[in-house]
């Protein structure tokens, strides 16, 4: 990822790191846990753990 969108992306999931069920996020497949959002144009796909906060990001797309 280049350094400029790295630093968009980076300060665009500090909200969603902090709130991962909010900040226009989306549960996918009916899932509450396993969510998907778009930071700074790039599309996360992500679980979260509630019972330990953790939120583990499995998919990252950007073009």
């Amino acid at each position: 990822m280049p350094t400029a969108l790295l630093a968009k992306f980076d300060a665009a999931m500090r909200p969603l790191a902090a709130d991962p069920y909010g900040n226009g996020s989306e549960p996918v497949d009916g899932e509450r846990d396993r969510r998907q959002a778009v930071a700074a144009g790039v599309l996360v796909r992500y679980y979260v753990a509630s019972a330990v906060l953790t939120v583990t990001v499995v998919r990252i797309v950007y073009v």
